[in-house]
């Protein structure tokens, strides 16, 4: 039976600008920080630094009145209007470490059953991914909540991988508004393997990070580090929809297939 393939063509937004270089560093410390999200606000055009803090983008002065934004887990995010930033002596940025308050522990007596939630086909008859090797290129799943849930495991059904080897960050946002997210994770969650260890599915057992949803959530996989020449499929669904954005701090979009990502939670009666 002939094979279906969908991909995620990326459409490039590629300006005549100016190439800006810069490195992101902890203000206290002068440390590089890896793997932050840069872009322009809801403009497709942005990277993510790499092991070294190091990043580069090109600004076109079109976007000059548009807001530069950087952004990673665990850090207070820096935002910038452009014209600003382009004046600035050096694209060196300085980021904060972001203090988390502790919330108050109310215990209630409630009930919990175990759910999976998402998308469990291993089909690989339909297939859609990554395409290309796009810093901050993100792809996941809007998964129904009601009321709370704690994320015990994730399972991706891979169908094809030609990379040598990967590296993705898993990202689990709240809803904020109808295509509007938040980051909820305190620290990040990598999923970095060899080929050869690239199985059908992969699992990443969430529990020590503790992670509890209140209502509807958004988990994603996003190309943070450059591969190579390559690709990495997933097998689809047609039960849900796929949200993606081209690259970091991008307009969030969705297709009407969903990748085969799947949660199980405790969720609450």
């Amino acid at each position: 039976m002939r094979k279906i393939f969908i991909l995620f063509i990326l459409i490039s937004n590629s300006l005549f600008g100016q190439t800006y270089t810069g490195k992101v560093i902890e203000s206290k410390n002068n440390l590089p920080i890896e793997f932050v999200n840069i872009g322009i606000v809801g403009k497709n055009i942005g990277t993510t630094s790499d092991m070294g803090g190091h990043y580069k983008i090109v600004i076109d002065s079109l976007f000059d009145n548009d807001s530069l934004l950087f952004s990673c887990i665990g850090y207070l995010p820096y935002k910038i209007k452009v014209v600003n930033y382009k004046k600035l002596d050096n694209w060196n940025i300085q980021l904060q470490k972001k203090i988390y308050d502790l919330d108050e522990v109310v215990i209630n007596p409630k009930k919990f059953k175990q759910q999976i939630l998402g998308i469990k086909s291993k089909s690989k008859r339909m297939q859609a991914g990554f395409k290309d090797n796009k810093l901050g290129y993100e792809l996941g799943l809007l998964l129904k909540v009601k009321k709370s849930a704690f994320l015990e495991k994730v399972d991706i059904s891979i169908a094809v991988c030609t990379y040598d080897s990967i590296f993705y960050r898993l990202n689990i946002y709240r809803v904020r508004d109808k295509m509007e997210f938040e980051n909820i994770l305190q620290k990040p969650i990598y999923i970095s393997l060899p080929k050869e260890k690239v199985k059908e599915l992969i699992s990443i057992n969430l529990k020590p990070y503790n992670i509890v949803v209140e209502g509807d959530f958004l988990i994603t996989l996003e190309h943070v580090k450059d591969l190579g020449p390559g690709n990495l499929f997933f097998s689809i669904g047609m039960s849900k929809k796929t949200y993606y954005r081209k690259t970091s701090q991008g307009v969030w979009d969705k297709v009407p297939i969903g990748i085969g990502i799947s949660v199980t939670a405790q969720v609450e009666k």
